[in-house]
């Protein structure tokens, strides 16, 4: 569907909600008791009217007061019922929306902990953002409170229209033609409305998307000079939509003038007709007349709602397609029912079952493709690497280093061929035995909001203060928490208040707790200085002992000591052997470790160039 399109009616048979019969199967008496309460709230509304006629009829045209205080009662034992039932049915409708919303965004949370990295590399965070916030929220606000205010507006109308037939019939056709004549123009634009709210919401995430950049790249747009430029284009969404909305004032305006208007052409039919036959009998139809002439105005909030909740529905099929396509998504990466049986799932381990990896690996004739491309990154590619090895992978961006380490993390499974660990195809095992099994730091350090002691057991959840500080001083990161206020410091949303270096020797504590049996560092020193690499480098090659590491290095010179290195070149080893052997054959690493050291001696000594 495209974004400015409205669909046709013959496409709404039940939106896409079925869907959601899951959600509301938990629910279902709620769900019913809103549906009943609010039916009951309307059908009685339409009996308040009588109040009015019987006390016309018999007070003022009869010249009594008597059973005036029985009248006043029965009217204000009426109006506390209505006022009653309707604070039910609405706390029912209040409690129905905010169960649904937790129920699908917790599942759709749920759910995204399950899918592969390949997802999220797929899928931005404002795309999955919006699915898990703003799809849910329009989903149960449909599904609460259009569907409340619908039972209350059709029991309402449907049993005002039957009482004004049984009264008058005539002045009763004089009513019910402003239905036709208000669902024509609310129809018309409802569908300008539409259009024109679409291009809002587009323009208005375009302004978003402009600031975001503004001030996020604040720092770069001064060093290109680029101020004027980008203010210009600011200007202009601003400029777009100040027009866009002005014209969705206008049509609401005159869209609700033209409501009013019909209103008051019913009540002035009402009026003049009622006018003649109380005229015969103004003592038996004054009375009646004014029924009818609160029916005649009672009756538009009903229309309006049937064509906005319409619309609602149109609207929320979408997000009921993005939300379900999101609930459907099968990962990349999962476990077999087998696998599942005997280890458990993500949620629901089976640690028992566990068994302790010794962290000898070999890729076996593996080829691999990305699931949304179609070259072949590596092609059978051969790697056995014993139990404690430390594996340095070095060559060209693109060469296919990260491929490596994302296939025996298991974020991505083999196209081709098999990877083993200690000796049995890692797909026999499930992926949260091995996810914790292996200590990971990215080049780029991720630290969650809240402080530093829930940041490090994360590693370990478990994890005593003690071995929280071992854990620190092991990586020389204490000297980074006493300085932010020690482990109760909270660090902010992805540690905003540290350096790149200090979260990054965090990441590495946070690693290091667990006490994997397999340890990978992607370029994991590449954001920390020369003089903080060096205070941490002894520590970790003394961490690597009797553990399987891999290291993707940018830095050459901090790979001296690993056991091996590979050097990769369009998915292929092309050399390994030691830093020695390599420098000795004289070929690509050779010539890799000349460049960065040359690159080096001209930063430290630059009059030497």
């Amino acid at each position: 569907m495209k974004n400015n399109d409205v669909l046709p009616l013959k496409k709404l048979r039940f939106f896409g909600l079925g869907k959601l019969r899951p959600f509301l199967r938990n629910y279902k008496f709620l769900f019913a008791a809103m549906i009943i309460g609010r039916f009951i709230t309307g059908l009685f509304q339409t009996f308040v009217p009588f109040f009015q006629k019987y006390a016309i009829d018999n007070f003022i045209g009869g010249s009594t007061l008597d059973g005036l205080a029985i009248f006043i009662i029965l009217y204000l034992i009426c109006l506390i019922f209505i006022a009653v039932m309707s604070y039910i049915s609405s706390y029912d409708c209040c409690k129905l929306e905010m169960f649904l919303l937790r129920d699908m965004r917790r599942a759709s949370f749920n759910h995204l902990q399950t899918l592969s990295v390949a997802y999220y590399n797929a899928h931005g965070v404002g795309h999955i953002h919006s699915r898990v916030m703003s799809d849910t929220g329009a989903i149960s606000s449909v599904l609460s409170w259009d569907i409340c205010e619908g039972t209350y507006n059709i029991a309402y109308v449907l049993s005002a229209v039957i009482v004004m037939f049984v009264l008058n019939p005539i002045l009763a056709l004089c009513v019910v033609l402003l239905i036709p004549l208000a669902t024509l123009v609310s129809v018309y634009f409802t569908r300008k409305l539409t259009k024109i709210n679409r291009r809002v919401r587009h323009i208005n995430s375009e302004i978003t998307g402009a600031f975001n950049e503004g001030v996020t790249g604040a720092e770069t747009a001064k060093t290109l000079s680029i101020e004027k430029t980008l203010d210009k284009g600011f200007m202009a969404h601003t400029d777009e939509m100040k027009k866009e909305a002005t014209r969705q004032g206008h049509y609401r305006a005159l869209f609700t003038s033209l409501i009013s208007f019909a209103s008051y052409v019913a009540l002035a039919l009402v009026l003049w007709y009622g006018g003649i036959i109380t005229s015969i009998d103004t003592l038996k139809n004054l009375g009646t007349l004014t029924v009818f002439m609160t029916y005649a105005q009672g009756l538009i909030g009903p229309v309006q709602w049937a064509v906005d909740a319409i619309a609602d529905f149109i609207s929320v099929k979408v997000n009921v397609e993005r939300f379900s396509a999101l609930m459907e998504t099968e990962s990349d990466v999962k476990d077999s029912p087998e696998v599942i049986e005997v280890y458990g799932d993500t949620f629901n381990r089976k640690c028992e079952n566990w068994e302790t990896p010794k962290g000898d690996i070999e890729f076996k004739d593996v080829t691999f493709v990305y699931p949304d491309g179609e070259e072949k990154v590596l092609e059978h590619f051969n790697l056995k690497v014993p139990k404690g090895t430390n594996v340095a992978i070095v060559g060209e961006t693109g060469a296919g280093k990260s491929t490596i380490i994302n296939l025996v993390c298991r974020f991505y499974e083999p196209t081709e061929g098999l990877i083993l660990i200690d000796g049995k195809d890692y797909r026999e095992r499930s992926v949260a035995w091995l996810h914790s099994n292996i200590g990971y730091v990215l080049q780029t350090p991720h630290l969650f909001s809240g402080s530093v002691r829930e940041n490090i057991r994360y590693g370990k959840e478990n994890a005593t203060d003690e071995e929280i500080m071992k854990a620190l001083e092991s990586v020389d990161a204490t000297k980074v928490v006493e300085k932010i206020g020690g482990l109760d410091a909270r660090i902010g949303e992805d540690g905003n208040s540290l350096s790149t270096g200090e979260k990054q020797l965090l990441s590495f504590a946070r690693a290091i707790i667990a006490n994997p049996a397999i340890f990978i560092l992607d370029e994991a020193t590449s954001s920390i200085d020369t003089i903080t690499e060096k205070q941490i480098q002894n520590a970790i090659d003394k961490l690597m002992e009797g553990r399987t590491s891999f290291v993707i290095a940018h830095r050459l010179s901090t790979i001296k000591n690993a056991d091996i290195i590979l050097v990769i070149k369009d998915g292929k080893i092309v050399e390994r052997g030691s830093h020695s052997d390599l420098l000795k054959q004289k070929g690509v690493y050779y010539e890799l470790y000349l460049n960065q050291f040359r690159q080096e001696r001209e930063r430290s000594f630059p009059e030497a160039s």
